[in-house]
């Protein structure tokens, strides 16, 4: 008899929430991390992450964040932790831009509450912003914020309470899997189970070599500034979160002051950073960068940047198509992985737990995961 019925390796975003859902249905589950809990050394840190139904990047996704809506809900009130800000998010760009288009799309695809609003009332709505006059934007208000930090934390309480194991400061140094189980070996020991859940981050190129799927890490920064004049327009009831594409496709988002005055407000570039590894990636924050972002930031905030108040480096994990990767490993029927979220995953957090629950407990899951097989990327079937 296996020592459990599933290892689960990586505990940070998706790795939390599956271990969860795992144990709450009864399995016997092993969860390991090569970090302390809720660790700022990989994707699920930062303070903030947006969510959205809207989805630009394609109206397959709109079910899962439906879905992933009602459980944050869920998760919220089990763990009695604040993870959800429903501030309302604005998509903002030209009309026929990626950000605008493809939000409008799925909006209307799936009966998406929203509004379209023209320069002039994105002004008068959000004194914050100052859009060109041929840009427009896609409001919607059930969209916000969670906390990345909350939710690991609140899973990781939830799956422990339900009775998960979960080891940290251990890293996986290899697994096998076979007719019998699978077998993990770790800085600590050997492990078996009947499963293995595989949720690496930025570790895929490592863990999932086997898997034929090529991934690329890429570093990111995230900024926080102090607003000219103070925080207070930047607060929650008045500032919603936002992505904003300019003429040359080039894109940045950012956050309402959803903590404290005092901590500022946070703006990143999405997508365009430089290509690393776990172990090469520069965690300095160089004042060229910040020079950079201040001045992308200047064109269309009007009290943005400030004063520049700190920075913080993570990580995506890139598909070539952006999509992500969920599925039992097409080699070894007892391995399910979940990664290659390309920097838009975490809104997806909870539906993805549940999604690999239902493949290790019942191989199969009603969510429409197709978007997401591997044979897309390697032709292997």
């Amino acid at each position: 008899m296996s020592g459990y019925d599933t290892i689960v390796i990586g505990l940070g975003g998706m790795g939390s929430a599956a271990a969860y859902r795992l144990t709450q249905r009864g399995q016997r589950v092993l969860g390991i991390d090569q970090f302390a809990p809720v660790h700022n050394q990989g994707s699920s840190h930062g303070g903030s992450r947006i969510t959205r139904q809207a989805y630009f990047e394609d109206p397959a996704y709109v079910p899962l964040l439906l879905r992933a809506h009602e459980l944050w809900e869920g998760i919220e009130r089990d763990s009695g932790s604040e993870i959800f800000n429903r501030c309302g998010g604005i998509m903002i760009g030209r009309p026929d831009s990626r950000t605008v288009a493809g939000s409008l799309l799925s909006a209307q695809k799936w009966d998406i509450a929203h509004e379209l609003l023209d320069a002039g009332e994105i002004r008068r709505r959000f004194p914050t912003m100052r859009p060109d006059d041929d840009e427009i934007a896609l409001y919607e208000g059930g969209a916000g914020l969670v906390s990345p930090e909350a939710s690991v934390g609140a899973h990781l309480h939830l799956a422990a309470r339900a009775g998960a194991e979960l080891h940290y400061d251990e890293k996986v140094l290899s697994w096998t899997a076979d007719s019998t189980g699978v077998r993990v070996r770790t800085s600590q020991g050997d492990y078996t189970a009947d499963q293995l859940v595989i949720c690496p981050g930025a570790w895929a190129p490592q863990l999932l070599a086997e898997l034929g799927v090529e991934f690329t890490i890429e570093r990111q920064v995230q900024y926080w500034f102090a607003p000219e004049g103070g925080a207070e327009p930047f607060l929650p009831d008045r500032h919603p979160v936002y992505i904003w594409e300019n003429a040359h496709g080039r894109q940045f988002y950012g956050f309402p002051a959803h903590n404290s005055p005092e901590d500022g407000v946070k703006v990143a570039f999405f997508r365009g950073g430089d290509i690393c590894t776990p172990e090469t990636i520069d965690r300095t924050v160089h004042p060229e960068e910040v020079t950079t972002m201040a001045d992308f930031v200047r064109r269309g905030m009007p009290t943005l940047p400030g004063k520049f108040l700190r920075a913080a480096t993570c990580m995506y994990t890139n598909t070539v198509d952006e999509h992500f990767v969920i599925s039992r490993h097409p080699a070894y029927e007892q391995v399910v992985v979940a990664c290659g979220f390309s920097g838009h995953g975490f809104k997806f957090v909870p539906v993805v737990g549940e999604v690999l629950a239902d493949l290790v407990t019942e191989g199969t899951t009603a969510h429409p995961i197709a978007l997401f097989d591997p044979a897309r990327l390697t032709g292997v079937r």
